[in-house]
């Protein structure tokens, strides 16, 4: 043992010195918000595995859920490739439980990585120490009903500590508020700029590309608390085109050719979005929506426009056979002349794809008659509420506008991958390729 040093292949850095400092004397309660890549967990595991030699005891690291826990912590690495779990000497490691992430330590003390997705697994146990990772997407319930009766028992004096980035403003954002106000508690909130964890260039160099929307770096590099409004995906971004002017007038430039996005309904709507990029604008010049027609019935209403078309780009499930045909949408297009190109939306998360879109919107010009039913989706596309979370839940609300809203999700997917390419000629065939290289984010 008087070999060993803790914490063990770790340095503070200037900034978490006094989180340390803090904790060291005696401090029981702590709030992390820092932005990403600043190391507020490996401070915090580190600060764990201390404790956990200093004095005998059960301590919980507490992630949203099971599964994430054992991705981040159990089996995962820092920025430069050293796993989390040779933070802790192996001398002190009595065994290891790799089913449950459970390290029983040398003199006695148990760590174990558990998820707040099953908080009924730690009730009637007596941690001493817990850490609540990604708070901000937890149950708010363990908190104040599990943990903190456990902790503030007068036999227990035990430590709390809570590490996160904000989503929105939800339990997190309210425990934040209260612990500046407390001075029992330890409250950092540091941005990209105090904790360096990112620099000026690379944060141009981000924005320049546009994989990435303004919202979500204020968010994970600025630890900004006001995504977007009231759960809405765009909104903020749609009163920014509105204030530009760029929700207008939109006319049919007729010396270029016309795209469709299709979002495909088989029991509900299917919803037709009429676009043009023209140089690095992207123009929404027509729409439209309807239900229980088929294949057909779409393909004479394009054909009832004065377009000249390019490509019609539709979602993966364009393959799915028509039950009274035996053949694919895609199928039964190209036999009425549309020729149809299915985009990857299988290897995109529907956040990947939410992303591209807002990463697109500086681009986009909007027709305020034609495509007010746009408008509209575009308004009212918003994320489901979690009523026991008090948080927005990472999918969006399935309602009479979140057919179009998917339409422009997949315009501007195909954007990125078919039309983004500086004059390049695409085929499906190279289309891969040339999507890697041109978005890699998005590959």
């Amino acid at each position: 043992m008087t070999d060993i040093t803790l914490p063990h292949n770790f340095t503070a850095r200037s900034y978490q010195e006094d989180f340390f400092s803090y904790m060291n004397k005696g401090g029981r309660r702590a709030v992390l918000v820092w932005s990403r890549r600043s190391g507020k967990d490996t401070s915090a595991w580190n600060f764990m595995i201390y404790s956990a030699i200093e004095r005998r005891g059960i301590y919980y690291y507490i992630f949203p859920t099971f599964a994430q826990g054992r991705k981040v912590l159990w089996d995962g690495m820092n920025d430069v490739g050293f796993k989390f779990l040779d933070y802790i000497p192996k001398a002190l490691i009595r065994r290891m439980n790799n089913q449950e992430m459970k390290i029983t330590l040398i003199n006695g003390s148990l760590i174990q990585v558990v998820g707040s997705d099953n908080y009924d697994s730690i009730r009637g146990t007596n941690p001493v120490g817990c850490i609540f990772s990604e708070y901000a997407e937890q149950d708010p319930n363990i908190w104040p009903l599990i943990v903190s009766p456990i902790l503030d028992a007068e036999s227990n004096k035990g430590w709390a500590i809570f590490v996160f980035t904000p989503k929105g403003t939800n339990h997190a954002k309210s425990l934040f508020d209260k612990a500046k106000e407390n001075p029992t508690w330890y409250c950092s909130w540091l941005t990209c700029k105090e904790t360096n964890s990112i620099t000026d260039e690379k944060l141009a160099e981000i924005r320049a590309e546009g994989h990435m929307s303004e919202d979500m770096i204020q968010q994970e590099h600025f630890c900004s608390f006001t995504l977007g409004i009231q759960g809405s995906y765009y909104a903020t971004y749609l009163q920014e085109m509105k204030d530009s002017g760029r929700i207008t007038k939109v006319p049919h430039d007729k010396t270029q050719r016309v795209c469709t996005a299709w979002d495909l309904g088989w029991s509900d709507q299917t919803s037709i979005l009429f676009f043009q990029v023209c140089g690095k604008e992207v123009h929404f010049i027509d729409c439209h929506e309807d239900r229980g027609k088929t294949t057909g019935d779409y393909a004479r209403v394009l054909q009832s426009k004065p377009y000249v078309y390019d490509r019609h780009f539709v979602p993966h499930d364009a393959d799915a056979h028509e039950m009274s045909m035996g053949l694919s949408t895609r199928e039964v297009a190209s036999n009425l002349g549309l020729q149809m190109t299915v985009l990857p939306t299988l290897k995109l998360s529907l956040e990947e794809g939410i992303e591209c879109t807002r990463s697109l919107f500086p681009r986009f010009w909007i027709d305020e008659k034609a495509c007010l039913h746009v408008i509209k989706a575009l308004e009212n596309y918003r994320c489901e509420y979690d009523e026991k979370r008090e948080t927005y839940k990472p999918k969006p609300v399935h309602d009479k506008w979140s057919h179009m809203a998917d339409a422009v999700r997949y315009a501007s997917i195909a954007v990125r991958k078919f039309l983004d390419t500086d004059g390049e000629k695409i085929t499906d065939s190279d289309s891969d390729n040339l999507w890697e290289r041109h978005n890699p984010r998005f590959s």
